[in-house]
């Protein structure tokens, strides 16, 4: 798996991720919304500590620079 999210993104990602978890675990939202800020929660967590997205890989983004080319 390339990288394809630049540092900014990976911090805000990781930043949401740790406040939707403080959501799930207060159990704002009753079930429903403690499932889906636990889960939302978790997948932006992982996206922003491993630097790749599915999503954007599926919509073809790139947030991330492309790494220099090496020359022959």
């Amino acid at each position: 798996m390339n990288k394809n999210e630049n540092g900014t993104d990976r911090v805000i990602r990781v930043v949401l991720g740790l406040i939707l978890g403080v959501l799930a675990y207060e159990r704002v939202g009753g079930a429903i919304g403690t499932w889906g800020f636990g889960i939302f929660g978790v997948l932006a967590l992982v996206t922003g500590i491993t630097g790749f997205c599915g999503v954007y890989r599926l919509l073809g983004i790139r947030t991330c620079p492309l790494p220099p080319s090496k020359s022959r």
